[in-house]
């Protein structure tokens, strides 16, 4: 009888079932009442008295390793059976490629992970705007150009529904809803009435930024730019300001950056100067923080704004914006190991 048990446990250690029939044979053959096993138990009364212990014990082991075998083959079963069920058969048996992110999504992303290091939050706002929110909170005068319908998407002959034309709304919304301390970015889509070409479109990003409280100054601003610039464009970036003019900011300027290209001594893409522009910031013009609800004798901030396009431009010299709204496959698939 110990032979027969040793050859059962070698037959069970190798069975295989493929399906859930082949599984079930398996059982009945070994493990049912009419089973191999079940035979070699009736036939255990017919050991000698001397060897009823070992035999009894290699029957037990031999029943344990059975049901173990047959337990893993049903795991085993079930496992491909759910497999072949969940099988899409109306899939194309071509190889689907893996897709990748947006260059702009891509550039958008690691701009708000960077200021998101030194405190900055995101906040969104509509893009169907009302002039409040877009115009007048943020001290544009009632004659600025931007108010024209050359310039702005009106959305009815009502002139106070409209596309927005920055991200600046949200800061206005953003004053208006909640006190200071505020320190926030504001990334999303704007629209502007302008003729499409290689180096202008009717819609671009922007990600502006905005941080209000107690004693904020102009060289807080300029010590955020520099961090920024050093992060997205590299340790030797160096910036410069120049004095300009925004209807919100004031005093306002204009930010460039050493051209990473000829590192600043000059050439075709930095049109020979050494730098290029890539923002517009400023102090947060007192009128503007009074009409949004916030003291300006006791609180000042900073603003700045810049698009997403032109530092995706600078980041991977893609020369012509309209291919970022083209979902051209050949262009996308260049950013598959960009990030």
């Amino acid at each position: 009888m110990k032979e027969r048990i040793k050859k059962l446990l070698d037959d069970i250690s190798s069975l295989k079932a493929a399906n859930k029939d082949e599984l079930e044979a398996l059982r009945i053959k070994y493990l049912s009442k009419k089973g191999e096993i079940s035979s070699l138990f009736n036939d255990f009364r017919n050991v000698a008295n001397e060897q009823k212990r070992e035999v009894g014990q290699l029957l037990n082991q031999l029943k344990d390793a059975a049901q173990t075998k047959i337990n893993e083959l049903k795991v085993s079963v079930e496992s491909n059976s759910d497999a072949q069920e969940a099988m899409d058969l109306t899939r194309t048996p071509d190889p689907i490629e893996l897709g990748t992110r947006h260059p702009l999504s891509i550039v958008k992303n690691e701009i708000v992970d960077i200021f998101s290091r030194i405190g900055f939050t995101i906040a969104e706002g509509p893009e169907v705007e009302d002039d409040w929110h877009v115009f007048s909170a943020l001290n544009f005068p009632p004659e600025h150009p931007a108010r024209d319908m050359q310039d702005t998407f009106f959305i009815t002959r009502d002139p106070d529904v409209l596309l927005r034309t920055h991200t600046s709304s949200v800061q206005s919304r953003v004053m208006l809803n909640q006190k200071p301390p505020i320190r926030v970015l504001c990334p999303g889509r704007v629209y502007r009435n302008e003729a499409i070409s290689y180096r202008a479109h009717c819609f671009f990003h922007q990600i502006e930024g905005l941080y209000i409280d107690k004693n904020v100054s102009f060289a807080d601003l300029r010590q955020a730019l520099l961090y920024f610039a050093k992060e997205m464009f590299g340790e030797d970036t160096k910036i410069r300001l120049r004095p300009s003019y925004f209807p919100f900011t004031e005093p306002s300027a204009e930010m460039d950056i050493s051209c990473d290209l000829c590192g600043g001594k000059g050439c075709a893409f930095c049109k020979g100067t050494g730098w290029v522009e890539i923002l517009g910031c400023g102090m947060v013009d007192p009128n503007v923080l009074e009409n949004c609800g916030i003291d300006s004798k006791v609180y000042t901030g900073y603003a700045f704004g810049l698009g997403v396009e032109r530092i995706t431009n600078l980041k991977f010299k893609v020369k012509d914006l309209r291919m970022f709204s083209e979902n051209d496959v050949r262009f996308l698939d260049q950013f598959k190991s960009a990030y």
